[in-house]
């Protein structure tokens, strides 16, 4: 995986783990409120693994967001 890859998974992961805090959830709590298995959520917040779309949408259910808000980070088409 590229370096740029990787820095966009681990943002998405920042802001996933954000947006749980937020919520005030754990992990295993919001593996429950939707259908990611709970050994999966630590490693999308490290940005670790490459999920599917379908994963996105569920997360955004369990925290009850637009799927929209998990992406709202600094992405950099370029590594800069």
């Amino acid at each position: 995986m590229m370096d740029i890859d990787k820095k966009n998974l681990k943002a998405f992961g920042e802001t996933l783990k954000k947006h749980r805090k937020t919520k005030s959830l754990s992990q295993r709590k919001l593996a429950q409120r939707c259908d990611v298995e709970y050994s999966s959520i630590p490693r999308i917040e490290q940005g670790l693994v490459s999920i599917q779309l379908l994963t996105v949408f569920e997360l955004a259910k369990g925290l009850n967001i637009h799927p929209k808000e998990l992406f709202n980070f600094d992405f950099d088409p370029e590594n800069k």
